[in-house]
């Protein structure tokens, strides 16, 4: 992560402190990060995003920037740009608002975020045993990156382009083409 930390704390008190801060904050080992806005064409992979996987998971939730993720109890607490459950929804212990079981994580990469995202963040979704599919999205070509945990924990990688997809563990089809649709006419970082 490029932003430098606001500060240090207890993750408990992290926790309090965060649900009437204005603005979201990641937490990472004692050191909070401050997240940055994105540019409109990160809003709009997210969005665009958002439906195919709507699409694709009638019976899941998917989930926005809002819905704060426990990527390693009292050690690493996170926002995903997108996230989905698939069954019923299961929080951190003691908490209302911490989801701890998402099946998909999505991350739409900027140039601030994008070494925490394929670092410490990556590192984090790896430890919930619910992540099925991590789906990594860039701003700058029709290019998708996806991991996927295979049965015997391991993860596969695949990167796919304009003309591809890519089919998540849960069933669900990301075809690269219809999600950068129109992208490109907006302002990306």
């Amino acid at each position: 992560m490029a932003n430098a930390p606001v500060m240090r704390m207890t993750a408990a008190k992290y926790l309090a402190w965060e649900r009437v801060a204005p603005e979201r904050h990641e937490y990472v080992h004692g050191s909070v990060f401050c997240m940055t806005g994105g540019s409109p064409r990160h809003a709009a992979l997210q969005g665009a995003m958002s439906g195919i996987l709507w699409n694709g998971h009638r019976d899941g939730r998917v989930l926005g920037t809002d819905m704060r993720i426990v990527a390693e109890d009292g050690e690493h607490y996170v926002y995903a740009d997108v996230s989905v459950v698939c069954g019923p929804s299961a929080l951190a212990e003691g908490t209302e608002d911490v989801l701890s079981n998402p099946s998909i994580v999505v991350e739409v990469l900027s140039k601030s975020t994008e070494a925490y995202d394929r670092g410490k963040k990556w590192d984090g979704y790896q430890k919930i045993p619910t992540v099925t599919d991590y789906v990594l999205v860039s701003q700058s070509e029709p290019h998708v990156e996806h991991y996927q945990r295979e049965d015997d924990g391991q993860w596969l990688y695949q990167s796919v382009g304009p003309g591809g997809h890519v089919k998540l563990r849960t069933g669900a089809t990301i075809d690269v083409d219809t999600l950068y649709r129109g992208v490109f006419d907006l302002k990306g970082d």
